[in-house]
C-alpha cells in the first residue's frame, strides 16, 4: 500500500498487515541526513546518547529511551553531533493486504478499541518515552527479520502486533497525563487567583479547597508538586509581600498592617515578617523611608 498515512481510515475498513520495509540497528557518529520524505512510516528509537530529528524544520531532541513515530510523507532529517555518538534502532514500515490467518489491524482494533486511536492518528508525528518494553519488542523484531526461516513471518507479525499495542498504550497514557496536568494547572491557577483576591481574609485550607471542589489533602499535594511550596506557605509569602508594600508606601500604623493582610495576631505577624525579611516591621518601614528620602534628594 503506497502513500500510506495513519490519518486514512482504510485500515479500519479493509484487512491489512503491517510490513517492515527497512530497518537498522547501529551507532551513528557525526551523522547528517538530508531532509527527505518517503512513503513508509518510521520509528526512530534512541538506545544510547541523543540526537536531533528535524520534522518539517522543527528540531526535536531525542534522548535515551525516547522514540518518535513519523507518519508517511513527512519531511524529516536526522542529525548526530560530532563527539556525541547515538546508538539507534529504526524501522520503516507500510501495510499490505492480509495473508494467512493472522488477524488484520482492523480485526485487532475490533478486539482492542484503543488501537483505533493509533490507526486514526493525524498529528503527523508523536514523541514518546519508553519504559523499556518498546525497545525489547523492536530488538526482537529486528532479530527475527534477520532470520532466514520461513516461519519467521508469524513471529514478525506477532512482534509488530505487540508493538502497535504497546505504542497505543504509551500514547494514551501520555495523553491522559497531559490532560491531567492541564486540569491541575487550571486548579492551581484558580487557587492562586483566589488567594490574591482574598489574602486579607481569614483563610483555612478547607475553604480554599472548596473553591476548586477538591479534597484539601489532594490540593495540598498537587499545589506543592507544581509550585514547590504549600498553599499556606504561598499565602503567607503573599501576605508578607503585601505587608512590605503597605509599610513602604502608606502611613497605615504598623499595629494595623497585620489585619490589612489577613493576620489577626500582631505578635504572630511580627514574627512572620522578621522570619521572611530578617527585619522587624518597624525597621523595614524606617529603611524604606530612608531610601525614599535618598532618592528624592538626587
Amino acid at each position: 500500500m503506497s502513500n500510506f498515512s495513519l490519518c486514512q481510515s482504510k485500515l479500519l475498513v479493509d484487512d491489512f498487515h503491517p510490513k517492515v520495509t527497512a530497518y537498522y540497528f547501529k551507532t551513528l557518529e557525526q551523522f547528517y541526513m538530508d531532509n527527505h520524505t518517503h512513503d513508509d512510516l518510521e520509528i526512530m528509537y534512541v538506545i544510547q546518547g541523543n540526537c536531533v530529528v528535524n520534522v518539517e524544520q522543527q528540531p526535536i531532541t531525542l534522548k535515551k529511551g525516547d522514540f518518535i513515530l513519523l507518519d508517511a510523507n513527512l519531511a524529516h532529517q536526522l542529525l548526530v553531533e560530532k563527539g556525541n555518538p547515538c546508538r539507534m534502532l529504526n524501522i520503516e514500515f507500510s501495510f499490505t493486504g492480509k495473508k494467512g490467518i493472522f488477524p488484520s489491524l482492523k480485526e485487532l482494533a475490533t478486539e482492542n478499541k484503543r488501537i483505533v486511536e493509533l490507526l486514526t492518528f493525524c498529528d503527523g508525528y508523536i514523541v514518546l518515552k519508553d519504559a523499556n518494553e518498546i525497545y525489547h519488542t523492536l530488538k526482537h523484531l529486528v532479530l527475527e527479520l534477520d532470520k532466514k526461516e520461513d516461519e519467521k513471518d508469524v513471529m514478525v507479525q506477532l512482534h509488530l502486533t505487540q508493538l502497535f499495542i504497546q505504542i497505543t498504550r504509551i500514547m494514551i497514557e501520555e495523553k491522559e497525563r497531559k490532560n491531567k496536568q492541564q486540569q491541575t494547572n487550571v486548579y492551581i491557577k484558580k487557587v492562586i487567583e483566589y488567594l490574591h483576591h482574598h489574602y486579607d481574609c481569614e483563610l483555612r485550607m478547607q475553604v480554599i479547597a472548596e473553591v476548586v471542589n477538591l479534597h484539601p489533602g489532594y490540593l495540598h499535594r498537587i499545589f506543592k508538586k507544581q509550585m514547590g511550596v504549600t498553599v499556606m506557605e504561598y499565602l503567607t509569602g503573599l501576605r508578607i509581600e503585601k505587608a512590605k508594600m503597605l509599610l513602604a508606601d502608606t502611613d497605615i500604623p504598623i499595629i494595623d498592617v497585620s489585619s490589612f493582610v489577613g493576620i489577626n495576631s500582631r505578635q504572630y505577624f511580627s514574627l512572620l515578617f522578621k522570619k521572611y525579611t530578617l527585619q522587624s516591621p518597624l525597621a523595614y518601614r524606617k529603611c524604606a523611608q530612608q531610601n525614599i528620602q535618598k532618592f528624592s534628594y538626587k
